[in-house]
């Protein structure tokens, strides 16, 4: 075991050292979507802001809560869900899309995820824009507790990599494995708050809803200072155990399949 957990960190420590390549090919990416486009990414922030908008008035009506607390909540929720579903989607496919990069290039291979990574993460910022337009909107204003966001960041996207080197290397060998990803995450939406608020479940239900879900904490540890709360103890144990375990797992995994992925390909 310990000897995939080097040889997966030896792969993943040369992506890191140049992480430049990473940065040129997520930006190139970008580029290359919104070739010609006028507003660029921003058409991602405008469909996300109709989204939140639409969203907000009709859910807060139908749950009976404040408009001024829930569309904050709902804005954060939905955006950083958007960079968690999108980043372990596209990490299903990592190294599928880059085929003839992998088979010609002699690149780390972590150097896809972090591509992949990257590029999210500047999506990710066009859309936090909304976030102080709508703070501002309601009259809002951002306390010291948000820098704690800041680590709750590091943290999350720390976990959504070894998420996305796991499901790159298994669909690799298994193609069908991205849609099974995809259903599940579009059932943990709902089950998570994100258009709805925690306040709403009964605390047995509560307990038994979030505290078991990792998703809950991972969105937790940005949404909570953001708005002007603190995390729970429970919210960061949770995402430093996940961090923890799943690169030990994945590395294991990583280190011992990261030479057939080529062939799988």
């Amino acid at each position: 075991m310990f000897k995939w957990i080097i040889k997966g960190w030896s792969d993943v420590r040369a992506s890191l050292q140049g992480g430049r390549l990473a940065g040129v090919l997520g930006w190139q990416d970008i580029r290359q979507r919104y070739r010609r486009s006028s507003l660029g990414p921003f058409w991602l922030t405008i469909s996300m802001g109709v989204l939140i908008g639409a969203l907000g008035f009709v859910f807060s009506a139908l749950f009976e809560m404040e408009v001024a607390d829930f569309i904050p909540f709902l804005t954060l929720g939905l955006i950083i869900w958007s960079l968690m579903t999108v980043s372990i989607n596209e990490g299903c496919t990592a190294f599928s899309d880059s085929e003839a990069m992998i088979k010609q290039i002699p690149l780390p291979i972590f150097t896809h995820i972090l591509r992949v990574l990257w590029r999210n993460l500047i999506i990710f910022a066009h859309n936090l824009v909304i976030f102080p337009l709508i703070l501002i909107a309601f009259g809002k204003p951002l306390t010291p507790t948000a820098f704690w966001a800041i680590p709750g960041i590091v943290l999350l996207v720390v976990n959504l990599s070894w998420m996305a080197l796991i499901m790159g290397t298994l669909c690799a060998r298994f193609r069908d494995i991205p849609q099974i990803v995809s259903n599940l995450l579009q059932v943990s939406f709902y089950l998570t708050p994100i258009i709805w608020m925690p306040e709403l479940l009964p605390e047995r239900a509560s307990k038994m809803l979030l505290d078991v879900n990792p998703f809950f904490h991972l969105i937790e540890i940005v949404r909570a200072p953001l708005l002007g709360a603190t995390p729970s103890l429970l919210n960061w144990l949770v995402a430093l155990a996940l961090a923890m375990a799943g690169w030990i797992g994945g590395l294991v995994f990583f280190g011992r399949f990261r030479s057939r992925i080529a062939y799988w390909l």
